[in-house]
């Protein structure tokens, strides 16, 4: 059964996500929709993500054109899949990138920037899911990629690490 949940803030991000700051790069989820049990296709996540002039990257990523890396815009999109993965009750889940493709670049990212990112677990092989995620900010489209991802409880991970 599919359900919506209302807004969660940083309190549940943190609870479910392991990253910390400066690496975590999600700060808001709009929706969620799970699956109560069951194969979790279909499970999506709408997040924002405040591109801030104070980002650390920010002083090196240019300082005279201030752009956010690539690389950082697809890590925000995989922590937004891999939030999508959550599901109430469920054991504390890794996930790690195995493979990200398709992925295209539109604009780039500026400070003052609100970036909506999208995500949605497409197929389900158990340990592996693919997921695809997009960015837009005010409409624009910005960004987009599919994320092969391998998703364990924590306890059957060595030392509950990647």
């Amino acid at each position: 059964m599919k359900n919506k949940s209302k807004q969660l803030d940083i309190n549940k991000i943190l609870e479910v996500l392991p990253h910390r700051q400066p690496f975590l790069l999600i700060d808001r989820v709009l929706e969620y929709y799970g699956n109560d049990s069951g194969p979790r296709t279909g499970q999506k996540v709408k997040v924002i993500k405040n591109v801030s002039y104070n980002e650390p990257f920010f002083n090196g990523h240019f300082p005279h054109h201030p752009i956010m890396p690539g690389v950082l815009i697809l890590e925000s999109m995989a922590q937004a899949a891999a939030f999508s993965v959550w599901r109430e009750g469920d054991p504390e889940m890794n996930v790690a990138i195995a493979r990200l493709s398709e992925a295209r670049f539109h604009r780039p990212v500026v400070p003052g920037d609100v970036l909506l990112i999208e995500a949605e677990v497409v197929k389900d092989k158990g340990t592996m899911l693919l997921f695809k995620a997009k960015c837009s900010v005010d409409g624009e489209h910005v960004t987009e990629v599919e994320i092969l991802a391998h998703v364990a409880p924590k306890s059957e991970m060595k030392d509950g690490h990647s």
